[in-house]
């Protein structure tokens, strides 16, 4: 089961599974952060591709909220789920602030309504094989640490918005059910991933809008600020790994252990488009850190996790999808 599987990083993660001969179950609510005709996009674009391509496996997609406890139970009754790839959320430090109830609804609440699935708290009990937990959590959690680069260890006590809280609790709650359940739960901080499909709110998308539309977009701190860029199919091959190799409980870091200025990250992508992004300067908000740099030490021993893809290849790759799905006005996928 993939949750938020119509999203960014599920689309992907949805491909790579049925690829090599998965069955996937997906499920996404198709909510409004952005337009869901974005989404519906990527699912058109993983399902016409496993047509195709004749891929080994297989995918059903069920539009549902992962709050819905009995639709949960329904399918953990209808189906032999081994793996929950727990993606769905609501994302976003700063808009976090604006309502965080709704990020508590969604992100803490859903989650432990998949954790008593998983352990038959709600649907049929499996005593004989729990599923594996994979769960989604986020680089936000280490607030602003003194430890760099930002290790597992660190006690992540400290948060700066509603956002990086609700995914820290929701890795406690993954805690709390290995020990009561012995639940095998992995949890993934993801660092700044981008890549094809990218949400219109993630700074690679609003630059080339800025220099295609025009829209407005702030660069806070005049960009100087560094982010752990990793790219989406890199992020897929640690939540593979982890489908294969249960670990107990553990917290690993996903990113690429190396920290590029916004400003060249920009200055990558103005290159590309053959045109200069106009960005207004605006401060730094409480919620947000300068910087941002995984140790994925770890994650490489447990899981022999290895990206692949530099930035200056993966902000290819993006821009080469931006101009067929995005600008391209005679794409379906266009917005």
């Amino acid at each position: 089961m993939v949750t938020g599987a119509a999203g960014f990083i599920g689309s992907h993660a949805v491909e790579r599974l049925v690829k090599r001969g998965d069955h996937v179950i997906g499920l996404d609510n198709l909510n409004d952060y952005y337009d869901p005709s974005r989404k519906e996009a990527n699912l058109r674009e993983v399902t016409e591709q496993a047509l195709a391509n004749q891929w080994p496996g297989t995918f059903k997609f069920l539009k549902a909220d992962i709050r819905d406890r009995q639709v949960i139970a329904d399918l953990f009754s209808d189906h032999r789920i081994d793996v929950i790839i727990h993606l769905a959320a609501m994302a976003g430090v700063r808009v976090s602030i604006d309502d965080p109830g709704l990020y508590y609804d969604v992100n803490v609440l859903g989650t432990l309504t998949l954790l008593d699935a998983a352990v038959g708290r709600i649907g049929p009990k499996n005593p004989k094989k729990l599923p594996t937990f994979i769960f989604a959590s986020t680089s936000s959690v280490y607030g602003n640490t003194e430890t760099v680069p930002f290790v597992p260890e660190d006690a992540c006590d400290r948060p700066l918005a509603p956002y990086a809280a609700s995914k820290r609790a929701s890795e406690l709650l993954g805690y709390t059910y290995h020990h009561l359940y012995g639940v095998n739960c992995t949890v993934f901080r993801f660092f700044t991933v981008y890549g094809p499909r990218g949400r219109p709110d993630m700074m690679a998308y609003k630059v080339l809008d800025n220099i295609f539309t025009g829209c407005e977009v702030p660069l806070y701190n005049n960009g100087d600020m560094y982010r752990d860029w990793t790219y989406v199919e890199d992020i897929v091959s640690g939540l593979v790994a982890a489908v294969d190799r249960p670990l107990g409980y553990e917290i690993l870091n996903l990113g690429r252990g190396e920290p590029v200025h916004l400003v060249d990250f920009i200055k990558g992508i103005e290159q590309l488009a053959g045109h200069s992004a106009k960005l207004t300067s605006a401060p730094m908000l409480d919620a947000d850190i300068a910087y941002t740099f995984a140790d994925i030490s770890k994650t490489r021993e447990l899981l022999q996790y290895d990206p692949q893809t530099s930035v200056p290849e993966g902000v290819a790759q993006f821009w080469k999808w931006y101009q067929t799905a995005v600008l391209s006005s005679s794409s379906p996928n266009a917005r």
